[in-house]
């Protein structure tokens, strides 16, 4: 049985190997956050002894599957994303929990683009000229925002680890998919907004508390990645046009 051209038993595999690196993904949420290195001599029994989230293992499950169904198994991309999708995961669990995106992680998110840049740079040089345009936009769009909100508000409106993790997204996007990135967690975090306002007004007295961002900018990476630029594009025409935009 074929599935886009592709054997079941091909997707059966993917989700195989989602499943086994989800735990992974909770190994590290534990380790990241305690600044405690990953690959040890007991990584194995560390991962068999931390405790399974099962909604992340199912996320990354679906989603590896997805990659395969997007991208197919002879694509770079499939690769590169599959390396992706559990750090944007991992960001998006820790940042929400602790309002922090650990180093390590926006640093190996960084090292993997980098290689990536360079293995797809050697065959088109384009490529690699789009990846490290990314990374100067991803990271230039949210320096920007936070040195102005320094100025003006006196604090920080955007933590430097978001800076961070938007220029090494970059490496993976380019600048034009990280400029969509951009825009979208944005767009996210504005309706996340109103509805805490909404829940504030109703329960009154309730204060709202700092809003990390980085679960945003994970979910609009992965927006980015499985829906086509010209498609997330097309959509706010369609929207304030009642569908009549051709």
């Amino acid at each position: 049985m074929y599935i886009n051209d592709i054997h079941i038993l091909v997707y059966i595999f993917a989700g195989i190997l989602g499943l086994i690196i989800g735990q992974f993904i909770n190994y590290c949420n534990v380790k990241l956050p305690q600044h405690k290195k990953i690959f040890t001599k007991d990584i194995i029994k560390g991962i068999k002894e931390t405790e399974p989230n099962y909604i992340i293992i199912i996320v990354n499950c679906l989603l590896y599957i997805g990659l395969v169904y997007k991208f197919g198994i002879s694509d770079l991309n499939i690769l590169k994303y599959a390396c992706l999708v559990p750090a944007l995961i991992s960001a998006f669990y820790i940042d929400s929990k602790l309002q922090i995106i650990p180093n390590r992680l926006t640093l190996t998110i960084f090292e993997i683009g980098i290689a990536f840049a360079f293995v797809q740079g050697v065959n088109n040089l384009n490529i690699a000229i789009e990846m490290l345009l990314g990374m100067c936009v991803g990271a230039g769009i949210f320096l920007i925002i936070t040195l102005i909100g320094g100025i003006f508000f006196g604090k920080e409106t955007m933590g430097f680890g978001d800076v961070k993790m938007m220029g090494a997204l970059g490496l993976f996007l380019g600048w034009r998919s990280i400029i969509a990135v951009a825009i979208i967690s944005f767009l996210i975090g504005a309706v996340y907004s109103v509805i805490l306002l909404i829940n504030a007004k109703i329960k009154k007295g309730k204060s709202i508390e700092y809003i990390a961002f980085g679960p945003f900018i994970s979910l609009a990476s992965l927006i980015v990645m499985f829906v086509p630029l010209e498609v997330l594009i097309l959509i706010p025409f369609k929207l304030f046009t009642l569908g009549r935009y051709n």
